[in-house]
């Protein structure tokens, strides 16, 4: 007969030989200890915040809260290491839902859903020797089985953060077990639904948490599907996860969140509508896209900012204010837009613009509404929000206006800013760049598949440091940066590794 333990969010068994095994976790059910711990008990210990042994071994691992050993008094450790107690910051890539304070948000006058981090990543990584020295990578990864994929890091409810990569073309849902040192794919729960959204761009939105309303262990997301929103969740233990339908539909475009409100596109019975509703699902509301005929497919995934909601397409934009009815706007006669050169820019006004092409010359054009303004410009910029560059040389005032040269050599060379940095203590924009060396190509050759024999990876700020190098590079549009375990990462899905670098706090 097995003595039951009770805690706060767990049910754990002591058997009579000892041991403890938990037997039922908080919003996860009963749970077969016996099948996973031999492998993982180290991973699913730091999970649950149990403790370990730490000189004796009459059991394996003991119930979150226990300091002692039952059985010989000594003292117990916590399975997670040291420090980690403090919660650590999630990450969720380009989402355009607010974080939480704890996870630093983005500012309100930033757009959402354009690589941009709040995160303190510039004080630690600028403390490294400045160019022309050139580093290397600090640590390194496997790459993920499904190579092409989206990463969350984040606690997910539970006692230790944890990271995700989502094959969003495969139905592939992975998890990185770091005790383990390997990859995990985890199933689908009977009945979960298929996670695969290719139609347009992917994104996803992280689930609400409150004090009036705290997530459940094991939430993760709001996740597209082809049969509609989903709220997407994992459990660890039995290496699964399952779904729940928020909204069946046949989506267009991925979701997006502005205020208290997420919403997507979807195709209706005479064209596209607009489907909005709390993040609960509560309060849905249906509209049509006043404009003309909105396309089926091929949407970016969308940004918010000054209150409105905001889809790109190589056709035109659509733009949502709640209480409005969602505007379909074309692009003008000719012009193109340059989508893959990085997105949306900001003018010190705090209007967005951007980059395309009318049969004559490079151009911005004012985003949000009809007929709005043009800037010209006499070559190719690439970047978004205020990261902006024209070949090597960085773009530090309006966008259209001349670029800011320091080094001419520098010329040579094409910038891919892949993340923008931003912080109330700095008035230039700094972040992560891909600087292709001497490059006599077009920027649309370069982005398209051109092989780019020498690029480093830089990080530009108050000083420039360069964090690594590449050799034979294609699709630089394909990495992928994110942050997890104290390390700024990147990941190509062509590479065999991701690179990381520590983010040390400065001294």
């Amino acid at each position: 007969m097995a003595y039951r333990w009770e805690t706060a969010d767990s049910v754990w068994l002591e058997r009579q030989d000892g041991q403890f095994e938990p037997a039922d976790s908080r919003d996860l059910g009963p749970l077969d200890w016996s099948a996973q711990a031999p492998g993982r008990l180290a991973d699913l210990a730091q999970l649950l915040g149990a403790a370990l042994p730490a000189a004796c071994a009459h059991a394996a691992v003991y119930p979150e809260g226990f300091a002692f050993c039952p059985e010989c008094g000594q003292a117990l450790r916590p399975a997670a290491p040291a420090g980690a107690g403090a919660r650590q910051p999630a990450w969720w890539g380009a989402s355009s839902k607010a974080l939480p304070a704890a996870d630093s948000p983005l500012p309100r006058h930033v757009p959402h859903g354009l690589p941009i981090s709040a995160l303190p990543l510039a004080a630690s990584l600028e403390t490294r020797p400045a160019e022309p020295a050139v580093g290397q990578a600090e640590r390194k990864l496997p790459t993920p089985p499904n190579a092409l994929c989206v990463f969350a890091a984040a606690h997910f409810g539970f006692a230790a953060p944890r990271l995700l990569a989502l094959a969003y073309s495969r139905n592939v849902l992975q998890y990185w077990a770091p005790l383990a040192a390997r990859w995990l794919v985890l199933a689908p729960q009977q009945d979960a639904a298929d996670l695969s959204f290719t139609r347009s761009d992917y994104a996803w939105l992280p689930v609400s948490s409150s004090a009036a309303a705290p997530a459940r262990r094991g939430d993760v997301a709001v996740v597209p599907s082809a049969q509609g929103l989903l709220r997407l969740r994992i459990n660890p233990f039995n290496e699964s996860y399952a779904t729940e339908l928020l909204y069946a539909a046949t989506l267009v475009a991925a979701p997006g969140a502005v205020g208290r409100q997420i919403a997507c596109l979807v195709e209706g019975p005479a064209g596209v509508q607009l489907w909005s509703a709390l993040p609960d699902g509560a309060d849905p509301e249906l509209q049509d896209c006043a404009g003309g005929a909105v396309p089926l497919a091929g949407w970016s995934r969308p940004f918010s900012y000054d209150g409105k909601l905001i889809w790109l397409h190589a056709e035109g934009h659509l733009v949502w204010l709640p209480g409005t009815d969602p505007q379909w706007l074309v692009w003008p006669q000719g012009w193109q837009p340059r989508l893959q050169f990085g997105g949306p820019v900001k003018s010190r006004h705090g209007l967005l613009w951007l980059i395309g092409h009318d049969g004559h010359s490079y151009c911005f054009l004012e985003l949000g509404r009809a007929g709005g303004q043009i800037e010209r410009i006499g070559g190719a910029r690439l970047g978004f929000g205020t990261l902006l560059f024209r070949r090597g040389h960085q773009v530090k005032d309006e966008p259209w206006e001349p670029e800011h040269v320091e080094d001419q050599t520098k010329g040579e060379a094409l910038v891919l800013p892949l993340l923008e940095n931003v912080s109330s203590t700095r008035s230039q924009p700094c972040g992560l760049v891909l600087r292709i060396e001497h490059y006599p190509g077009t920027a649309e050759a370069a982005l398209d598949g051109d092989v780019l024999p020498r690029t480093f990876i830089e990080w530009v700020g108050q000083r420039n440091v360069i964090l690594d190098e590449v050799a034979r590079l294609s699709h630089p549009g394909d990495c992928v940066p994110f942050v997890y375990d104290g390390c700024l990462w990147l990941h190509h899905p062509k590479w065999n590794e991701m690179r990381g670098w520590h983010l040390k706090a400065p001294a």
